[in-house]
């Protein structure tokens, strides 16, 4: 496949080295893992660190875009993970993200009332393999991700073993669980639903409330919502963790379309790979009070992976713990940095 040059734009993180981002042109058809066809794909991409450090890609899950770090007057939607002194530190490594094909950001995703393909986490393995040449990196140190870039970095190490020296999954498995898959198409057609009404913000709104309440844990929702309901809305009963679900802060992200939700939800329904064929080096970190990537999920796939270990880590934030365990996940990442030199 052809590669163009990307277009590159300088930036100033704090107390890090400049970053750079740019959009990568992909000319042509681009044959995808479902049979589906891209056409003069676009893949947009952003660096934190300097670029003789060891390199690390990091994916976060299907809300995230290739903004992680904190930026002025902007929160990254990984920053607990990645920035200066986190896990993932751009004074120490650099750090590559970039927009998932069919979801938030600039890579080519759907627009409202347009087709667009099925996509698989091959295709998003293959986006980044298409990145890595295009930038001149033969190779990355580790690639660290959560939740869907979890399941997109074993797709990666599957496909190109030779490309990555060690993979970090946190809260991903090597398929969807059926409940969980019972949980998103719920999620999905209500999201449907409001896009055929015109409203899809807040069929975004109310899907987002369904996966805070299942991203979370009991132990946690039973510890901070234990008061009793106020009576507001004209005499209406409303219910302290109902005010939570459906806080201005608990918005959907603005860079994820309703269009590009349906995509990404159903890609991560889709996933699924062969464990066995995944010879790289991989740590695969569980939360015991995940609901959505059950534990026996995650010992079952390090079960069947040649070169794998399980890390447990408790968390009352769920599957969330990717986004919240930044103590626990430093010393971890720190490890298999360390494993990978």
């Amino acid at each position: 496949m052809d590669h163009t040059s990307p277009a590159v734009s300088g930036e100033h993180s704090p107390r890090s080295a400049p970053a750079q981002q740019g959009i990568l042109e992909c000319p042509g058809d681009w044959p995808l893992h479902h049979r589906g066809t891209l056409r003069n794909a676009r893949i947009a991409w952003r660096r934190i660190g300097p670029t003789n450090a060891p390199w690390v890609c990091a994916l976060g899950g299907i809300w995230c875009d290739r903004n992680l770090d904190d930026q002025p007057g902007r929160r990254g939607s990984w920053a607990q993970l990645v920035g200066p002194g986190g896990a993932l530190d751009p004074e120490r490594v650099c750090i590559l993200s970039f927009d998932y094909l069919g979801g938030a950001g600039d890579s080519s995703g759907p627009q409202h009332d347009q087709p667009f393909p099925s996509v698989s986490t091959y295709d998003q393995a293959e986006a980044l393999a298409r990145l890595l040449d295009a930038l001149g990196v033969p190779a990355l140190r580790a690639l660290v991700g959560g939740s869907y870039g979890g399941m997109v970095a074993l797709a990666f190490a599957e496909r190109y073993p030779e490309r990555v020296s060690a993979v970090c999954t946190v809260s991903a498995a090597d398929r969807a669980h059926p409940m969980a898959i019972a949980w998103h198409s719920i999620q999905r057609h209500i999201v449907r639903f409001a896009l055929e009404r015109g409203s899809p913000e807040q069929g975004l709104r109310l899907a987002r409330a369904v996966g805070l309440a299942l991203y979370r844990s009991p132990e946690e929702f039973a510890a901070r919502f234990c008061s009793v309901p106020q009576t507001e809305h004209g005499n209406r009963f409303v219910f302290p963790v109902e005010k939570y679900l459906f806080a201005d802060d608990a918005t959907p992200s603005e860079h994820l379309r309703a269009e590009a939700f349906l995509c990404l939800s159903e890609s991560l329904d889709l996933h699924q790979l062969d464990a066995t064929r995944i010879c790289v080096q991989t740590t695969a970190v569980a939360a015991r009070e995940d609901q959505l990537v059950p534990l026996a999920d995650v010992r079952a796939l390090v079960a069947r992976m040649p070169n794998a270990q399980l890390r447990e880590i408790s968390s009352i934030h769920g599957h969330d713990a990717y986004l919240r365990e930044a103590a626990q996940l430093r010393e971890i990442i720190a490890e298999v940095l360390a494993a990978a030199a």
